[in-house]
């Protein structure tokens, strides 16, 4: 006859381990001898190695009662569903790790591909990280509140970078963000906008974006907060004739110029 020390030390398991498997009922408790101490039997042992090897071989206690009790062809395809179970939460963790791996590099946080895709092309034209991240917020809300229009905004975005004007565009604004109070850096950023308004409004696509009123004065709004300097490009603008961020409209009575 065994102590509970030693059943624990045959089956490779603690005494607290032991004590647990009484609780939930998967290890009979014998009872106590004259001294007051509780033996156990070789059958007790066989038992504990046999929840022992089960449950270190992944399967859920909850399921070994059912598997130790089992006939052979019962134990056999109740293996079989365990391990089709734990299978598919594997592929469940590989998904996991996947997603993680990917939000490590920041831009895929809340973002579709299409649009990671389209921020490592502004990196790859020397946009510098501090505008990326800034265009990154704004994408995350496109992407968050409408994001049926992503696909289609984002094409737009990329024949727009097509045009030399707007790579140069980006250069500057990206020089801007980083270089704050540059009088005559906003000037030319100011020149090739207009130039870009004016094709975009002779083509008939001056406003093309599919947003609501409020959604636009929310995007307009984080480029304010983020780049201060954006103000005083916005009412250089405005002298000319041309207003908006988001959605640009010319002033009825503004000194357009072509």
């Amino acid at each position: 006859m065994l102590t509970i020390s030693q059943l624990a030390a045959y089956a490779g398991v603690t005494v607290r381990a032991v004590r647990h498997y009484h609780k939930i009922g998967l290890l009979p408790e014998p009872g106590r001898d004259r001294s007051g101490y509780r033996s156990y039997n070789s059958a007790a042992v066989v038992r504990l190695i046999r929840i022992h090897t089960l449950a270190d071989a992944g399967v859920p206690l909850a399921r070994v009662q059912e598997l130790l009790d089992a006939a052979p062809e019962d134990f056999e395809d109740g293996v079989q569903e365990i391990d089709k179970e734990l299978r598919a939460e594997v592929r469940r963790l590989q998904d996991s790790r996947r997603r993680l791996a990917r939000l490590a590099a920041g831009d895929h946080l809340a973002l579709p591909q299409s649009v990671v895709g389209y921020l490592e092309r502004l990196r790859g034209l020397g946009v510098s990280e501090r505008y990326v991240e800034m265009e990154r917020d704004a994408w995350i809300m496109v992407a968050a509140l409408v994001p049926d229009a992503i696909d289609v905004v984002i094409a737009a975005k990329h024949e727009q970078l097509d045009d030399p004007d707007a790579q140069k565009l980006y250069s500057l604004v990206s020089e801007a963000v980083d270089n704050q109070g540059d009088e005559a850096l906003l000037v030319e950023i100011a020149d090739i906008l207009e130039r870009m308004y004016v094709r975009a409004f002779e083509a008939g696509h001056l406003s093309d974006e599919p947003f609501d009123d409020k959604f636009v004065e929310l995007l307009d709004a984080v480029m304010l907060e983020s780049a201060p300097e954006s103000v005083r490009l916005l009412a250089i603008l405005e002298e000319r004739g041309w207003k908006g961020w988001t959605r640009i409209e010319q002033v009825p009575d503004g000194l357009t110029r072509s």
